[in-house]
């Protein structure tokens, strides 16, 4: 069952980003082929990271400028003594919370991808590193057994058959089979001459990854940390906690912006090298492989012949014949020259070690597994290292404009806070009704004072046991007239047995029977009581 060759196809937001205009420091167009290397090229790549710097600036004007309006918007407020509403303020809070939320959750999962992406660049050039170290490997022990070990054997036996014409010939056949051999296998790659090593270029490519995702993971956990802490300090009313969240919105903000601006530069740069990555690699492998080789490689297409394969098959078919050279000199020469067995069986050996050898490079040399590794590295790249990279963008984008609100939240907060300790400082100390007022006109030295209502309770019980006379125009008073009020409001007249005395307080209501005890007090009962309540 044949399987189904994969191609590759770039996706299509690796053209849009390849699309973006391309500008030096100039602001003349470039043209937006991958050319990592040009000067011109890399001013392109630095000038689409400045849209960080640019977006912090806005940022800083629309800061400045919002501050300049609450301060003048603060001083009319001033002047007109009006409560400030903080209802649009408290909504304008939660919705930028929601949208830090949101924003982070994007971020996570675009970090996620984007990790995904390089761990699957890393994984597939192990692999082709591994591959070619085995082609290595495998070139240089089968030249080695051929140029050391078979010679060595040879030029012994060639003293030993010295005295036999068709032995001597066999040998010189032998040798030239070892020359085709050594010949043909210096036309295979020679690995060491790439001075490339995708082993280390994964390391690095790892390490620098490893400090992208923390760096992403821990601006996530501190913009959640920013939310959890403005929700506290709005419903705390405290000023300490918004100048936490003060501390931790500059640092967040920049590196958002900084994030913003290298996230788009390296989308972009990358999406240059995905949408024509045959046509780099070619550019960058033409010094050490043919276009030929690397052709074969990159499409690995059946219409495409193996560039090996003929050196391949000369090196079997010379050591298929070796071979059956060997078992005729040690079928019919070891009768004759017994001694030349140990040179006959090491050859014997050694062919077979170096047939192994070329079935197994037959086998690494097919453009199937390294054709495999570089599609995983491309599908990791472009599709899921350029699609998470657009992602951590949209986050740093979204958390960058709520981080600016939120620093507008908390201006407006602060003058909220301040004019509402104002208000509390212009209340008049003198105010009867003011609490506060109350408190401080409190004296301990009246604390020994007998209260009102108490000695007039002690009076109404005296007089009870002996009831004054009673005239008749005492029994036709009429009620005060808080005492009318209270009957209209109340239905029936309030009474109040304790009266507030010294609490700065309206007046207070008194029991019909209160009021006739204090008519019928004497003068001196009365001077008494004045006496009793001096300080």
């Amino acid at each position: 069952m044949a399987t189904a060759r994969l191609d590759y196809v770039a996706p299509w937001w690796t053209y849009w980003l390849h699309n973006f205009p391309h500008f030096n420091f100039l602001f003349q167009s470039v043209n937006n082929t991958f050319r990592p290397e040009e000067a011109s090229y890399q001013q392109s790549l630095i000038f689409l990271s400045c849209i960080g710097a640019v977006g912090l600036g806005l940022s800083i004007i629309a800061l400045a400028v919002y501050l300049v309006c609450l301060c003048c918007c603060r001083r009319s407020l001033d002047e007109e003594t009006k409560r400030p509403d903080t209802c649009c303020v408290t909504w304008v809070a939660v919705i930028t919370g929601l949208i830090v939320c949101s924003a982070v959750g994007v971020g996570f999962y675009g970090n996620s991808e984007t990790n995904d992406g390089v761990y699957q660049l890393t994984y597939s050039l192990y692999n082709a590193n591994h591959t070619l170290d085995g082609i290595n490997s495998l070139v240089a022990g089968a030249r080695s057994n051929v140029e050391a070990g078979l010679k060595q054997h040879i030029e012994r036996l060639d003293e030993i058959f010295a005295s036999r014409a068709e032995y001597l010939q066999a040998l010189r056949f032998l040798q030239l089979m070892v020359n085709n051999i050594i010949r043909e296998l210096t036309a295979l790659p020679d690995i060491n001459k790439t001075k490339i090593d995708l082993a280390a270029i994964a390391d690095q490519t790892a390490f620098i990854e490893y400090y992208r995702w923390l760096t992403y993971l821990l601006l996530l956990i501190l913009d959640l940390v920013i939310c959890l802490v403005m929700c506290l300090g709005i419903a705390k009313q405290s000023q300490c906690l918004l100048i936490t969240v003060f501390g931790f919105v500059i640092p967040s903000l920049i590196l958002s912006w900084a994030s913003l601006g290298t996230g788009t530069a390296t989308a972009v740069g990358t999406s240059d090298f995905c949408v024509s990555p045959n046509k780099f690699i070619v550019n960058q492998t033409k010094d050490f492989l043919t276009a030929d080789v690397a052709h074969y490689y990159l499409f690995c297409s059946p219409n495409l012949q193996n560039p090996f394969q003929q050196s391949l098959t000369i090196c079997q078919r010379s050591l298929t014949t070796m071979q059956i050279q060997i078992q005729g000199l040690l079928q019919f020469s070891l009768p004759i020259f017994p001694t030349a067995q140990r040179d006959l069986l090491g050859i014997q050996r050694l062919l077979n070690s170096t047939e192994f050898n070329v079935h197994q490079l037959t086998a690494l040399l097919d453009c199937r597994g390294i054709h495999k590794d570089y599609l995983d590295a491309l599908m990791g790249v472009c599709y899921d290292g350029v699609e998470g990279l657009l992602y951590l963008s949209l986050f740093s984008l979204l958390a960058a404009c709520s981080l600016s609100a939120i620093l507008g939240v908390i201006f407006r907060l602060w003058t909220l806070m301040g004019s509402r300790e104002k208000e509390y400082n212009d209340i008049d100390e003198e105010d009867p009704f003011n609490p506060q007022a109350r408190r401080l006109s409190f004296d301990p030295r009246r604390s020994n004072t007998h209260s009102f209502c108490s000695y007039i309770s002690s009076l109404g019980s005296q007089a009870s046991l002996h009831p004054p006379p009673q005239s008749s125009s005492n029994s036709t008073i009429q009620p005060p007239e808080y005492m009318n009020q209270s009957m209209l409001f109340g239905g029936t007249p309030r009474y109040e047995n304790v009266p507030l005395i010294g609490g700065g307080s309206p007046p207070p209501s008194y029991s019909p029977s209160m009021r006739t005890t204090y008519l019928s007090m004497t003068d001196s009962q009365i001077r008494h009581l004045r006496t009793d309540f001096q300080v």
